[in-house]
């Protein structure tokens, strides 16, 4: 995982979004325009809320969160699009790379920082950028996002190229920060991907593919850290998780590139080459152990029937598709 905004970067851009938002404070206040985004609106099923009981909360925000799925649902084809390009460019060298301020800066680098672990990527191969660097992951940075030139300034910063695939990330579909991050992305020839839960949002226009799935207005008013925050999330996990099938990351529903790097992890590993191979977990764990902890090295080694090396060497031409390196696909 890597996150955008060191201290130099922290000072020089987000001083002057602090300066410009002072506009919005005062007798001169300039309101920025929301009445026309869907997760702004009030929703009518929960306008009772704080007058309802405990149980009757989570019911009202259960029935709520059903609608989410849905919603993503109905973005497949957008989403598959955004696989088949992040695959194709991660293959050529490319990255993919997450921004976003707030709750959507954070669930980009969540995504991100899972990435590793879980398929054994290395950690510059998904990138989760926040408006305001780290400290926003856990403290709100106020201004951050109001600046487009600090979006930019950002993603510069990790030398984005045309190998590339940005995916901004706003709920609303017009926060500065995101426009500045993807115009620059554009510049430099990027694929561009606009990761939106409005309909008509202002960043649709400007990239190569929109996924907006359309969740209706919050439970709590503007708090899109709710039915928006999970699409978001949904999302996210799907364009890593397709990609990752596509580059020969799994065997079947078997993660079967990840990192054993504590006792709970070594156990999966253990019991992704028993469930891959049908031995019981002795000897898988002793196969295992023979190709240094590499589980698709063990599968490969045991369902070929031949020793690491040979394994090995099936893997490179199979480019690491364990079903190819057996010969099955």
């Amino acid at each position: 995982m890597r996150t955008a905004g060191n201290d130099a970067a922290f000072r020089g851009g987000i001083a002057p979004a602090l300066q410009k938002g002072l506009k919005n404070h005062g007798p001169h206040f300039e309101p920025v325009q929301l009445d026309h985004l869907t997760t702004e609106a009030r929703n009518p099923a929960t306008e009772g809320l704080d007058g309802l009981s405990s149980v009757e909360i989570v019911r009202v925000m259960n029935a709520e969160d059903a609608r989410v799925a849905e919603a993503v649902g109905r973005e497949a084809e957008a989403i598959a699009r955004v696989i088949d390009v992040v695959s194709e460019r991660i293959q050529k060298g490319g990255r993919l790379i997450y921004t976003g301020a707030g709750t959507s800066g954070r669930l980009g680098v969540l995504d991100a920082a899972e990435c590793p672990p879980t398929f054994n990527t290395d950690p510059s191969m998904v990138v989760g950028i926040i408006a305001g660097g780290r400290t926003a992951l856990t403290t709100a940075v106020e201004g951050a996002e109001d600046s487009p030139e600090l979006g930019a300034k950002d993603v510069a910063a990790i030398n984005l190229g045309p190998n590339d695939v940005l995916v901004g990330i706003a709920t609303s579909g017009r926060t500065p920060y995101v426009v500045g991050a993807l115009q620059y992305a554009k510049s430099v020839g990027a694929y561009t991907v606009a990761l939106s839960c409005n309909a008509a949002a202002e960043i649709i226009p400007m990239v190569d593919t929109a996924i907006t799935p359309v969740v209706g207005p919050e439970v709590l008013s503007g708090s899109t850290r709710l039915k928006a925050g999970t699409a978001t999330k949904l999302v996210l996990n799907t364009i890593t998780t397709g990609t990752m099938v596509r580059l020969g990351k799994t065997f079947g529903n078997l993660m079967v590139d990840l990192r054993p790097t504590n006792s709970k992890l070594h156990s999966r590993a253990v019991r992704i080459v028993k469930m891959a191979t049908g031995l019981d977990m002795d000897q898988a764990h002793a196969v295992l152990t023979a190709c240094g902890g590499e589980v698709k090295l063990a599968i490969v080694a045991q369902l070929a029937g031949v020793g690491p090396d040979e394994a090995r060497e099936r893997l490179v031409q199979s480019c690491g598709h364990v079903g190819r390196a057996i010969g099955q696909k």
